[in-house]
């Protein structure tokens, strides 16, 4: 029996191994493995969300033990510590708890088709300070701890009957930067209604630092401006072409001298591949420690190694990388699922071809703004908005249903819906 082993289990990962159980491990043609150094899986498009507490990880998580047996694979808790591809093994690192007890020894799993699916960690490109005093919105773990900080500095504030202000700095206008302050606007608007009826949006101050010349670079310059214009209203000081030269307990300095105060610092200024992959196996990797693929997403030195999303640096026939997007991620693990069934077959691996569908930036309640149709050769749609509003969900919808299927989505829906009625706006503890 095939022996398959999906390391990583984001948007791609799992999407890929939930394929695969259904078809290959229900069947009996392959056993399918799940690695994962966590527990549960959340969609990280939706982590500025947990850190202001409008969405609730512990509602919204998806088990991948429950996933597993529910699917067909197996999962196993650890991080991955190397690869040896003579022997076709990946060993495990040893799992501990926060007590340093041992959980679960080290171990080796052996594999006949390896996908590395890891996705990306924040690049903060060895600026003096970040490290330890900014927070990294990478996994639910972080963005609980921006979301306790947050709230502990609104409670200073009530404690003081709203005299000052909550200083928080942002770094890195990107689609995690942009949604994170509106998102925050929203939280001191939901807070008014839970007992700090002292607490406006003047009283946040939140400034959004990007060196490029506009928010959004990645997007149509013409997205960049409508999402800046929305900032600006809801009281965000978007500040560009500033470059952030450390971090101190206090607050950021700039290249020109200046100090930006806070109280709370996020760093969502890049992405890179986790360190250890750097030349893990003698496979071929790039400046951001991504995983160098063939067009077919194999490794460009082994075919039986496969890797998808954030971890992959694929070239496009214009010469560009795809980039390190959801919806990426999603094409790929198709791609990868098609790919290995033919290779178990004997057939021809086709090519990944990534097909822009657009991009959307929710600025919380307030708006959403983006564009549709983005690999037209005749150009994109711009929308905003209700109906963006309603496309930006549909986004996480479609993740969901290549989880859980149609039945079940709508059943999650529903849960949702009465949730609203019985759970407060916000996590609140």
């Amino acid at each position: 029996m095939t022996r398959i082993i999906v390391v990583g289990g984001g948007a791609g990962g799992l999407e890929l191994v939930t394929k695969l159980g259904r078809t290959l491990g229900r069947k009996g043609r392959a056993k399918v493995t799940l690695v994962d150094r966590k527990a549960s899986h959340l969609w990280k498009p939706l982590l500025h969300e947990v850190a202001t507490g409008s969405l609730d990880e512990g509602v919204d998580a998806l088990s991948y033990r429950a996933h597993a047996k529910n699917h067909h694979f197996d999962f196993q808790m650890g991080s991955l510590k190397d690869i040896d591809r003579a022997r076709k093994v990946i060993t495990l690192s040893e799992l501990k708890d926060e007590h340093d007890e041992l959980l679960m020894p080290g171990r080796e799993l052996e594999y006949d088709i390896l996908i590395m699916a890891l996705g990306s960690t924040s690049n903060d490109f060895n600026t003096p300070g970040v490290r330890e005093h900014c927070i990294f919105l990478d996994s639910t773990d972080q963005a609980s701890k921006f979301r306790t900080e947050m709230n502990n500095e609104f409670l200073k504030l009530h404690a003081k009957h709203g005299h000052g202000s909550v200083d928080i700095a942002i770094v890195g206008a990107g689609a995690t930067g942009v949604e994170l302050s509106a998102e925050l606007h929203n939280a001191v608007k939901e807070l008014r209604t839970y007992g700090f009826g002292d607490l406006d949006s003047s009283k946040l101050n939140v400034n959004l630092i990007e060196a490029g010349e506009r928010i959004l670079p990645a997007l149509p310059t013409r997205i960049s401006s409508a999402a800046h214009q929305e900032l600006t209203k809801l009281g965000v000081n978007v500040r560009t072409t500033t470059m952030v030269t450390e971090a101190c307990p206090d607050g950021l300095m700039t290249k020109e001298g200046e100090k930006i105060p806070a109280q709370i610092m996020v760093w969502a200024a890049g992405i890179k591949a986790p360190d250890f992959v750097k030349n893990i196996a003698g496979l071929e990797t790039n400046r951001i420690n991504q995983l160098i693929v063939k067009e077919t997403l194999q490794t460009t030195l082994d075919d039986d190694v496969f890797v998808i999303g954030d971890l992959a640096q694929c070239t496009q026939a214009d010469g560009s990388f795809v980039p390190p997007r959801a919806q990426a991620a999603h094409q790929m693990a198709s791609r990868a699922f098609s790919n290995i069934v033919a290779k178990l077959n004997g057939r021809e691996l086709k090519p990944y071809v990534y097909k822009d569908k657009g991009s959307l930036v929710s600025l919380s309640k307030f708006s959403t703004v983006g564009s549709l149709m983005g690999n037209l050769t005749k150009g994109s749609m711009m929308i905003e908005g209700r109906i963006a509003r309603v496309v930006y969900i549909s986004l996480y919808r479609l993740h969901q249903m290549a989880l859980h299927g149609v039945f079940k989505t709508a059943l999650i829906i529903l849960m949702g819906r009465i949730n609203r009625v019985l759970r407060p706006n916000l996590k609140l503890h």
